[in-house]
């Protein structure tokens, strides 16, 4: 039922079940929440909400999987999976979502692929043409003008 999210060796943090913290969590790798947390996470990594778990407040992540139950906002960089006990109350941004059959959302979602910056270097005899273009370009400017 909650294999998927056990394929990572193992959380970097832990709350443990029976536990509750408040406050703003920011990590670097990844959480694992057992108990009880309120308040922001901001992890680079991966967070794992379990099947005990509750988190009531804005995650942002590179991905999440939710087997408890989450009340926020999410935003996720890379893939959101919602297991078959998992239960997201809130709005979504995300790259990937998974719902798995028994899973609840109810939100608003959108979702964007990762953008990273497509200029093209043209190859040396393609620039040079370009170049030569712009320059007869300019030459038959001066010869009507």
């Amino acid at each position: 039922m909650f294999r998927e999210a056990k394929r990572s060796a193992s959380a970097e943090t832990l709350i443990g079940h029976g536990t509750h913290v408040e406050g703003k969590l920011i990590c670097e790798h990844s959480i694992r929440i057992e108990g009880e947390y309120r308040g922001d996470i901001e992890c680079k990594g991966e967070v794992i909400i379990g099947e005990y778990g509750v988190a009531r407040s804005s995650i942002t992540a590179q991905d999440l999987t939710i087997a408890g139950r989450v009340h926020g906002d999410i935003v996720v960089k890379g893939r959101l999976t919602i297991t078959a006990s998992g239960q997201l109350f809130g709005n979504v941004l995300a790259h990937t979502m998974l719902i798995q059959d028994g899973g609840i959302y109810n939100g608003n979602c959108r979702m964007e692929r990762q953008t990273e910056p497509r200029t093209r270097q043209l190859p040396e005899n393609e620039a040079s043409t370009g170049q030569q273009a712009q320059q007869q370009a300019k030459e038959k400017a001066r010869q009507a003008g």
